[in-house]
């Protein structure tokens, strides 16, 4: 399928949620890919319930509520997401613009691309599983997980959540009382979360939740694609099966450039140089903005990245209207944000 689009964004994170916005204050649509099956990068995946200071105007804001709030701004200027799915493909088009085509054969022509993919892109660290993509994308909370995009699929079931860091210890709090019952499975008796985390899940212990330490993943257990029980292997090598209908495996996400780094982009160790006053690539009508941009003085802050979000939107606006320079307004001039001009 074809769809054509002022900017695409590649990366669904804060950064690139916000590029939307500003595209769309100017004027400009956006399509949106990312390789997560749900918006908010980091902030979704890794840690929706860490609390985040260094927000303007947000002494404490959670990730998940950054996110949401970061989706109501940009809803307006109707962006289109394409999400589980990575950009496969980048092609100059003889006319101008580009040409992107997707891990799942969608095709989006856009006049210039934003990349906000942070690090690369993102997928999970699945553990070394026999069959275990026959348990992955089960609907609701059956089978196996990576991140946890509706907490009340799992009220009512038996879950193992695997892992020793922030991840696991926060969904294993979070889902204690809507979980019939959680196994904590980690390799040993400590843990890489925040103290005050761990206490609150060692005071769970026995309680509906059961931790279970030192043992690591073995197999998993089922028919017809449906999961019935995990098997943990103890160090020494006893084996036991825990009854369960879905596994929540965390053990981070591992990111990489993967094919941006076959675009005719000058890098820079796994990183995108650019001009810092416009935030494009060596590449023209390329862009690249937060974590996976570099120049000299970069902070990697979330903040760092909604300028240059801003930055590039500024930028492309001319290219995309014959040079026409655009006349700058503060958004207490336009008023409410609405749908972008056809």
């Amino acid at each position: 399928m074809l769809h054509k689009t002022d900017v695409a964004v590649i990366g669904a994170g804060p950064v690139g949620l916000f590029a939307i916005f500003e595209c769309g204050m100017v004027g400009l649509r956006c399509h949106v890919i990312d390789t997560l099956d749900a918006i908010g990068g980091q902030c979704s995946a890794l840690y929706p319930d860490k609390p985040i200071y260094d927000i303007p105007g947000f002494p404490r804001i959670s990730g998940a509520d950054l996110v949401t709030q970061l989706e109501a701004q940009a809803k307006p200027f109707l962006p289109v997401y394409h999400l589980g799915q990575r950009v496969d493909a980048l092609q100059k088009l003889d006319g101008g613009g580009f040409r992107l085509t997707t891990s799942k054969g969608e095709v989006i022509e856009a006049g210039a691309v934003i990349i906000a993919a942070g690090a690369g892109a993102f997928g999970p660290n699945r553990p070394p599983l026999a069959d275990i993509e026959a348990y992955e994308g089960q609907p609701g909370g059956s089978g196996v997980h990576y991140l946890v995009r509706r907490p009340d699929d799992f009220r009512g079931r038996k879950i193992v959540i695997a892992g020793g860091g922030d991840s696991a210890v926060d969904w294993a709090l979070a889902l204690h009382g809507i979980a019939k019952q959680i196994w904590f499975v980690h390799r040993r008796d400590q843990f890489r979360a925040a103290p005050d985390s761990v206490a609150k899940l060692r005071a769970l212990d026995g309680h509906g939740l059961d931790i279970v330490v030192p043992y690591q993943l073995a197999g998993l257990q089922g028919s017809n694609n449906v999961l019935t029980s995990v098997s943990i292997s103890s160090l020494d090598g006893e084996i036991r099966q825990l009854p369960a209908d879905a596994l929540l495996a965390f053990f981070g996400l591992k990111s990489d450039l993967g094919p941006i780094s076959g675009w005719g982009i000058e890098l820079d160790r796994h990183h995108l140089p650019v001009d810092p006053a416009t935030c494009q690539t060596s590449a023209p009508g390329i862009f690249a903005i937060g974590d996976v941009a570099t120049y000299r003085g970069k902070l990697k802050l979330i903040l760092t990245g909604f300028a240059e979000a801003a930055s590039a939107a500024h930028t492309i606006y001319p290219l995309l209207h014959d040079g026409k320079p655009l006349h700058f307004e503060y958004s207490t001039s336009k008023g409410q944000p609405g749908t972008p001009k056809t």
